[in-house]
């Protein structure tokens, strides 16, 4: 096999999910059939290499110092959402029932994986949301135990600085029927029932 074959094959396997049989799948289809959308692929890895960066304040990507979103005065400081990826934020936003700030914290904590508070910088969170104007921090994670860990030991740190801090609810999805529902959402959702 010609090196940058195997170049190709090896480097697409960095991709989550991809294994070698997919990788070496996706390099001949690319080669072969779609030439054109590999080198679009290599321009545009390229070009968000060159360009994006985090955002000094919620952590997600952009091209500025400071994104849009945190930048717009339409935002309320004082909720600041804390979220596991970017495409977290992004269903988050098309919910269009949150008004204030982001963080993400690009990952989760997974003792197994090695990834601690360390890895996540949480000392940027903490800064973050001790600034002196976030008077609310909303737990936005997975309902994973590797979010709901994440989800504790942020609490934990928030709570013992003084802010109020609260989890994303979690229940009877809109629109489903109980009888498709599995129980541990059932059991939750009668944990968390409110008064009407």
């Amino acid at each position: 096999m010609p090196a940058p074959l195997e170049l190709l094959i090896e480097s697409l396997r960095c991709l989550p999910g991809v294994g070698p049989k997919s990788a070496q799948r996706m390099a001949y289809h690319l080669l072969q059939r779609d030439r054109n959308g590999a080198k679009r692929l290599a321009g545009a890895l390229d070009d968000a290499l060159a360009r994006l960066r985090h955002c000094s304040r919620c952590n997600s990507f952009t091209e500025a110092e400071v994104c849009e979103r945190c930048a717009s005065a339409a935002r309320d400081p004082q909720l600041l959402c804390v979220v596991e990826m970017p495409a977290d934020l992004a269903m988050m936003e098309q919910a269009h029932a949150y008004r204030g700030l982001y963080y993400v914290l690009m990952g989760r904590i997974s003792p197994l994986d090695g990834i601690g508070p360390r890895e996540l910088k949480l000392d940027r969170l903490l800064a973050r949301a001790t600034d002196g104007v976030v008077q609310e921090v909303i737990l936005a994670t997975n309902f994973t135990n590797e979010g709901e860990a994440t989800a504790h030991y942020v609490g934990e740190m928030l709570r013992a600085r003084g802010l109020k801090v609260s989890r994303l609810a979690r229940g009877v999805p809109v629109g489903g029927e109980l009888e498709h529902t599995d129980v541990g959402t059932i059991a939750q959702a009668m944990v968390e029932r409110r008064s009407l």
